[in-house]
């Protein structure tokens, strides 16, 4: 059963649990959806990236995903 949108309103402003309002299943969050792309890089950046993952103990996915995302911030 579906909470009316004024009591669904009023629960979030009176700062109770919604959650189980919501469908979470279904949830998403636009411009963070998902798209495998493909690089290629030199081994000696690979090495490096995997030091670097080690060190911080995280995958080398997330430190290539970091130094993007950082570098694009700077960007705009």
């Amino acid at each position: 059963m579906k909470t009316k949108a004024c009591d669904f309103d009023k629960k979030f402003d009176d700062g109770e649990d919604i959650t189980s309002d919501l469908d979470l299943d279904n949830a998403r969050r636009p411009e963070y959806e998902q798209k495998r792309v493909n690089v290629d890089f030199p081994l000696w950046m690979i090495q490096s990236l995997d030091r670097e993952a080690k060190r911080l103990g995280v995958p080398r996915q997330a430190i290539i995903k970091l130094w993007i995302a950082d570098r694009l911030e700077k960007a705009s």
